[in-house]
């Protein structure tokens, strides 16, 4: 448990220094005082299920990711179309050379789609 806790207080300090906040601005967004941010990020303390849910909500990724580290749950916190995840999944399994195909195509299309909605 102790080693499951201790990625728990890595992974919330790397997110919350990913986007640039600091521990008070996380306590404000999970409705914390930023002490215990640090308590979590010490490994001194550990947060009730509410709170865990809290924090994951505050920084985008979900209470699995937070407690466990699993780098799909990471991707799976912020993709609603679970069909779009697989395909995207699949695609990292690719060479770079198809990659880069696939990155020009999805460049394209969305440049499309921001050019129409300007011109409405």
């Amino acid at each position: 448990m102790t080693e499951k806790l201790d990625g728990f207080a890595q992974r919330l300090k790397e997110l919350r220094k990913q986007k640039n906040l600091s521990q008070t601005d996380l306590g404000q967004l999970a409705g914390l005082h930023y002490t215990h941010i640090g308590r979590f990020e010490r490994g001194t303390s550990r947060p009730s299920g509410d709170t865990l849910k809290r924090l994951a909500d505050a920084l985008g990724v979900t209470s699995d990711y937070l407690l466990d580290g699993a780098a799909d749950e990471a991707a799976k916190a912020r993709f609603e179309d679970r069909e779009l995840l697989k395909q995207f999944q699949e695609v990292e399994q690719l060479p770079d050379d198809d990659k880069n195909v696939i990155k020009k195509l999805l460049d394209a299309f969305l440049t499309k789609k921001h050019l129409q909605a300007l011109a409405r």
